[in-house]
């Protein structure tokens, strides 16, 4: 099969491969390039070594016909974290595009039965495939209702990034009715983009406002900064972008107003399972803010993207 294989330091090369074998066979038709691609590729992730075949938002059609959209975290299912509806916590979880699981960059995956999640006809695939960047909203979202002390539809909630990552946590909080909801981005063509109940504002050239609850969808020191500055006494930072691990919270600040600050890493099964569902019935909205490419067209994919020359929040390939 032909797969984009990352063989060094920004460098992908549209290859033939070994066939995938073992579990479920799908031929991936639709997969998203994600921000942690994007660090792996310029040589930034430990976890992700060359060569490898990158890419975890996949979705695309079963060897024997069926349409499935795939969670790409792999988990034991047995133990303390499994049991207890953790899973995204499994002591032995794998992930897709880290080894010892090649991603879904490639015309073929092998995939466990219980993480294809049936798409229905009328579903294209590439939109199916945004249900693994949305799903990690979806689960900070919902930490986050947990966490706070006032009513999610009463509360005001700033979202740092308009890429995928803090788009679909917007589109997940706009479903659920909160007093306001601001994103925060600085890439003038993706703000442009941006569609829904949204205040979008450049951060550079307007104060963020005083919120309840801050989702970071960069991870980088200045959105972290910003964060620990916008939330209130007793508000809630959650933390899933991977930008960067540099300092930037105002610790001081947040201990003195008992600012939570919650990391949430991926999403659970069940987290996944709804969102997927959301996308199908067409609760997060049309979702037609990405790009498509070819995949063989993928290393230019990744170039255009790390010079700022991509407007929309993701690119999805098609092998």
């Amino acid at each position: 099969m032909k797969a984009l294989v990352y063989t060094a330091p920004r460098t992908m090369e549209y290859r033939d491969v070994p066939d995938p074998s073992g579990e479920v066979l799908l031929q991936v038709k639709s997969v998203g390039i994600c921000g942690s691609d994007m660090h792996a590729w310029a040589g930034h992730d430990d976890r992700r070594p060359a060569p490898l075949i990158l890419g975890h938002e996949a979705a695309g059609i079963t060897l024997d016909g069926r349409r499935v959209t795939v969670n790409p975290l792999v988990t034991c299912g047995t133990c303390a974290a499994c049991t207890n509806g953790r899973d995204n916590l499994c002591t032995t979880r794998q992930i897709i595009s880290m080894p010892p699981r090649e991603g879904a960059f490639a015309e073929m995956l092998s995939m466990p039965a219980q993480n294809l999640v049936t798409v229905p006809d009328d579903v294209s695939l590439a939109k199916a495939a945004l249900a693994e960047p949305i799903a990690c909203g979806w689960h900070a979202v919902r930490l986050a209702r947990n966490a706070l002390d006032c009513p999610l539809d009463q509360a005001r909630c700033l979202v740092l990034g308009g890429g995928a990552i803090g788009l679909g946590a917007a589109l997940v909080l706009a479903a659920q009715g909160p007093k306001s909801i601001t994103i925060a981005e600085t890439n003038p063509a993706r703000r442009a983009m941006i569609k829904g109940p949204f205040d979008v504002i450049d951060p550079r050239d307007v104060d963020l406002p005083t919120v309840d609850l801050a989702i970071d969808g960069v991870g980088f020191a200045a959105t972290r900064a910003s964060a620990s500055a916008a939330v209130r006494p007793g508000g809630v930072i959650m933390h899933i972008g991977l930008g960067d691990s540099a300092p930037g919270l105002d610790i001081r600040r947040l201990t003195l107003h008992e600012i939570a600050f919650i990391g949430t890493y991926t999403y659970t099964a069940q987290d996944f399972r709804e969102t997927a569902q959301a996308i199908f019935d067409g609760t997060l909205g049309p979702l037609d803010w990405f790009e498509e490419r070819p995949l063989s067209q993928g290393a230019a994919a990744f170039d255009d993207i790390a010079a700022g020359r991509v407007a929309a929040p993701k690119i999805i390939l098609n092998p």
